[in-house]
């Protein structure tokens, strides 16, 4: 896992961040998101909502707990949040490598 992939997933339009916004793309059966984010100090009520609407909405998209926290998210992409969805499969499967999914 590589942070500064981060920032060059948002200068490419490929990085959806925040929880709304994230909820809102992955409630939407359209959506083309690869995988989902998570800041190692996400809230256990967040991480919960999160996977609520992987199980309900997309059960086999991955969501993995990144080596970083919010801070060290928000120096690369220049917004503190503990949840980032990727829409580019590419860019998920590099950016993903060597991160265990969870799954509960």
């Amino acid at each position: 896992m590589n942070l500064s992939t981060l920032g060059l997933m948002k200068k490419t339009g490929c990085l959806i961040v925040g929880f709304d916004a994230v909820k809102r793309e992955m409630e939407n059966p359209v959506s083309k998101i690869a995988g989902v984010a998570l800041s190692n100090d996400l809230s256990a009520k967040t991480k919960k909502e999160i996977l609520f609407l992987r199980n309900k909405h997309r059960p086999s998209m991955n969501i993995v707990v990144l080596d970083a926290d919010m801070k060290q998210i928000e120096s690369v992409i220049g917004k503190k949040t503990g949840i980032a969805a990727i829409t580019d499969e590419g860019f998920w499967k590099a950016f993903s490598e060597g991160c265990e999914p969870i799954y509960q």
